[in-house]
């Protein structure tokens, strides 16, 4: 996944104190204030969705704050956990889809296929503003990202002209259940924030520039997990894999897994720099795996001459 259009979606972002931190980017002419006179402050019809499943914690907090904040809020997600399902998408002639509530639709697919039903199937007569991916158990930064089937809903959404952004709470530290549940608070606090911010700042019109969704990463702070972050940042994904398997022939044609996390010091600017400063990471994501155009010029070095 690759980050462009940092440059317009920094002025975007930029003024902070909306967010209630302040997010850090390259240098950038910040957007004129806008005044309440031309400031929409419609409510927003949001797709929820996520890939822990339709009935996690994460997806039910944010839903409760969303529509607290006065959103048009519909669930349309995994009927089970599908972490770690990526962008997939089911082949299958059928698929099996739940409304167990009024505004509530669970997926038997991965969050892709949930986002896919929920464009074409909920959302029948017209898309909605935004689709929010989340609260993701535990964090989705650099490799993980790629992986992430709460980012690949985003990926979805964005891959079909949808504003998107997916959340997520945790760092690379060994996990606490009970602190990742009570991050999740102060997380979604943002996402309602970064939400209206974007609503405010679209002035009727994209909440993002196309083909740019947003995926957040809060960190975990405190004893209990309930700490505020520091402030916020746009970032990068950083590169390296974050996890690496292990494999141990059991003799038996089963092979054992170990993972364990991947030593490596974090690359300023990057997601993971970001939270594990106690920040908010936000990075600017695209569907697409074209390259930079200075790796499009190297790679066509190396392949000058080269015939079938």
């Amino acid at each position: 996944m690759h980050h462009r259009h940092v440059l317009p979606l920094a002025a975007l972002l930029l003024c902070g104190s909306a967010l209630g931190t302040t997010v850090s980017s390259a240098p950038a002419s910040p957007a004129a204030p806008a005044s309440s006179a031309d400031t929409p402050q419609r409510p927003l019809r949001i797709l929820l969705t996520n890939d822990d499943g339709y009935d996690a914690p994460g997806i039910r907090m944010l839903y409760d704050r969303l529509t607290a904040a006065g959103h048009d809020v519909t669930i349309v997600a995994p009927l089970t956990n599908q972490s770690g399902a990526g962008t997939r998408i089911s082949s299958a002639p059928t698929i099996g889809v739940r409304h167990p509530g009024p505004k509530v639709w669970a997926v038997d697919g991965s969050p892709s296929d949930a986002v896919d039903f929920g464009l074409s199937a909920v959302f029948t007569r017209q898309a909605p503003d935004l689709v929010v991916s989340g609260t993701n158990f535990g964090p989705n930064l650099a490799a993980l990202a790629t992986h992430s089937g709460t980012v690949g809903a985003a990926v979805t959404a964005v891959e079909n002209g949808v504003p998107a952004v997916a959340v997520s709470t945790g760092g690379l530290e060994p996990p606490v259940p009970e602190r990742i549940l009570n991050a999740m608070r102060p997380t979604n606090d943002f996402a309602v924030r970064l939400v209206a911010r974007l609503r405010d700042r679209a002035h009727g019109g994209p909440l993002l520039p196309r083909g740019v969704g947003l995926d957040v990463d809060h960190p975990v702070l405190g004893p209990d997990g309930s700490g505020t972050a520091r402030g916020a940042d746009l970032t990068t994904q950083d590169p390296h894999p974050v996890v690496k398997a292990d494999y141990t022939d059991n003799g038996d044609g089963t092979w054992k897994v170990r993972v364990g996390v991947v030593d490596a010091p974090a690359r300023p600017g990057t997601d993971v720099a970001s939270v594990e400063a106690g920040r908010v990471s936000v990075s600017p994501i695209t569907p697409g795996w074209n390259t930079t155009t200075a790796d499009r010029r190297r790679t066509a070095g190396l392949l000058t001459g080269l015939r079938p």
